[in-house]
């Protein structure tokens, strides 16, 4: 089987031994000729899945170094464009290539160099590099990095990284995420991967007597088998690698002054990478940048091949043409000349502060996202096994002051509609709120809570949501949360009353927000 050893071509970078000193990465390449096609698959996925563009491009799909006669792959139908080379490869973390342990070998731009050293491992000097929503992420960096072995550059279903690999947030998003994270098996995963790879209405199409989707269900099923499921290491990085991508302004001038033409192809119904960020990515490459849009979702390579091919062959014949930039691209003018010199002036004088708030902006959105999608997975597989209520008690002792948490936290509740779901769906009982006033001390104040819900799981749900919201003011302010028999016993401190009921109602707040989450998302949501 072909590998390159990446570590082999990189002895001069010292940092790149270290990391990818005995990483392989397995490629496969087909056809022959001078022109030589370099293509950098997405996410979780392999080689192959460039299947439809390698056999529009040389005509066949068997490899090169297959053992089948020469004669077998020439008759292979498929009208490919002769003279033409390509190599597909797995990166690292997925299919046959090496799946380091650590988070932090995973980037788009180790995993670009990657690129770059099969390119020396093939003996090729330059190359049209394409690449699919990962893999663009990571072509991108290629020809940052050497922009002058680049011919051309296709960057499919795209985005600039970061906080845009976010999906459009909504029911179906929410859905398919759900769904991918519990995903354990080929069967699970497949189904899930249909409603992430392409558009609803090309899922429904009939093929014959059977829809598309089963169709596809079943290739997945047998393609996830054959390859395995990705492991923790590889999906964990290769998400890290997303996460952390970004291209400076220098790497993009880069790109743009190199001269060689691009074309950022993206489906309309991409429920993944969102078309605004193609297009915002396409701007800042202008002229360089043809923008084509066609209607499909995430996979539109695979949902509309022939015009996702013909884009392709119509940017290499653009690349060996040597077509004038200003003729190629489809762009308008308007992210250069006064206006782009403005921004960029900004960009300049504001880069330190943006580059450090966008970063733990970043982080605080993934643990956020990270979050709420687990705490709503747990509830919503929770919430049809809780009993109906059977009351809310808040009792004050006579010797100490009022908390006087019932009536205002009633009054929240009231005309929300989340008091006549919770009387419909909870049984939560506030067995003691007890406010004591203890010996003299730091903390004079207390109360205690206790929820039954009846179910160990049940409990540990509710205290994995809420164990998230910490008390803002530590010093004044001490909760301790303890789950036992299926009950949430919650005990609060305080140096004052007032503390102690804002600490409360903080609490009742998370709670409320969660209900509104089951009741916004609960219904007809598919898991």
């Amino acid at each position: 089987m072909p590998f390159c050893n990446v570590g082999t071509y990189q002895n001069q970078d010292g940092d790149a031994l270290n990391s990818n000193n005995g990483i392989k990465i397995f490629y496969r390449t087909y056809g022959k000729g001078p022109a030589k096609v370099l293509m950098i698959i997405g996410l979780a996925g392999t080689h192959d899945s460039w299947a439809p563009q390698i056999k529009g491009l040389v005509g066949t799909v068997t490899p090169n170094d297959d053992e089948s006669p020469l004669d077998h792959r020439s008759n292979e139908s498929g009208g490919g464009v002769a003279d033409v080379e390509v190599c597909a490869f797995d990166n690292r973390g997925m299919g046959r290539s090496s799946v380091p342990t650590k988070k932090s070998e995973y980037t788009t731009s180790i995993m670009a160099k990657d690129a770059i050293a099969l390119m020396d491992h093939l003996g090729w000097e330059k190359a049209h590099v394409f690449g699919h929503s990962m893999g663009a992420m990571i072509a991108c960096k290629v020809a940052a990095m050497v922009p002058e072995r680049i011919l051309s550059l296709a960057l499919l279903n795209v985005t600039g990284g970061g906080y845009e690999c976010i999906p459009k947030f909504d029911r179906k998003t929410l859905s398919i995420a759900m769904r991918f994270l519990r995903a354990k098996t080929p069967e699970q995963r497949a189904a899930v991967d249909l409603d992430t790879h392409y558009s609803q209405e090309y899922l429904e199409e009939y093929v014959g007597e059977k829809t598309r989707r089963s169709i596809l269900y079943q290739e997945y099923v047998k393609g996830i088998s054959a390859t395995g499921m990705q492991s923790n290491y590889g999906f964990d990085g290769q998400i890290n690698a997303c996460w952390t991508h970004k291209m400076s302004r220098t790497e993009l001038e880069s790109i743009r002054l190199a001269g060689f033409p691009i074309s950022v192809i993206h489906g309309r119904h991409d429920v993944i990478a969102q078309l605004c960020h193609a297009k915002r990515l396409a701007e800042k490459l202008y002229p360089s940048a043809r923008m084509v849009e066609l209607n499909g979702g995430h996979l539109v390579s695979h949902e509309r091949t022939e015009e996702v091919n013909k884009a392709l062959l119509e940017l290499i014949k653009a690349s060996e043409s040597m077509i004038k930039l200003n003729d190629w691209t489809n762009l308008s003018n308007k992210s250069s000349g006064s206006k782009a010199t403005r921004i960029s002036l900004g960009r300049a004088i504001r880069s330190s502060f943006i580059v450090e708030n966008v970063e733990k902006l970043q982080i605080f959105l993934v643990y956020f996202f990270g979050l709420f999608a687990l705490a709503f997975e747990y509830l919503r597989r929770g919430v049809r096994r809780l009993k109906p209520v059977r009351g809310l008690r808040v009792v004050a002792p006579a010797d100490g002051p009022p908390l006087e948490v019932e009536k205002r936290d009633r009054e929240r509740w009231s005309g929300s509609g989340v008091e006549e779901y919770m009387s419909q769906s909870f049984w939560m009982e506030t067995l003691a709120a007890d406010v004591t006033k203890e010996a003299p001390g730091k903390w004079d104040f207390s109360c205690n809570l206790e929820v039954d819900y009846e179910s160990e799981e049940i409990a540990r749900i509710v205290y994995a949501a809420l164990a998230v919201d910490k008390e803002l003011q530590p010093d004044k302010v001490k909760r301790q949360m303890l789950i036992s028999g299926g009950k949430l016993s919650v005990h609060f401190e305080a140096v004052e009353a007032r503390f102690l009921r804002a600490s409360y109602s903080a609490f009742v707040d998370v709670l409320t927000l969660a209900t509104k989450t089951v009741e916004e998302f609960g219904q007809g949501l598919i898991l």
